[in-house]
């Protein structure tokens, strides 16, 4: 019974202690948008699976709808995909477009550094 509630202890202190973040990654997107479709192919399965989506888990939001109120200061671009890095309702970072998954995933690993050293001020 100890080690039961050592184990969780354990669980909550680590849950407790990790970094708290109200962030997200807000895709715009468009029906008909090739480039959308293309970043649903390549990355779309994977992503809720991996460390970014534990940080910034995904939230899409169609150009055309009017736009949810906790985004109100993110100005929206017609160009689609863009991917805006948003924390706490802040723009973190913007990325315009998909053109590969290898360009994706470095782009957002610089916004999420900046997110990081955001959060280390």
């Amino acid at each position: 019974m100890r080690q039961f509630f050592a184990i969780t202890l354990s669980i909550v202190s680590i849950a407790l202690s990790a970094p708290s973040h109200a962030a997200e990654l807000v895709m715009f997107e468009q029906a008909g948008c090739v480039w959308c479709m293309r970043w649903n192919r390549e990355i779309g399965p994977a992503y809720p699976n991996t460390d970014e989506a534990k940080i910034a888990p995904l939230r899409r939001v169609d150009i055309h709808a009017p736009l949810p109120e906790d985004l109100a200061g993110i100005r929206v671009e017609r160009f689609t995909p863009t991917f805006v890095l948003v924390d706490d309702g802040e723009e973190i970072g913007r990325m315009r477009g998909y053109t590969g998954d290898e360009f994706f995933w470095f782009l957002l690993g610089e916004m999420l550094d900046k997110l990081e050293s955001r959060g280390a001020e």
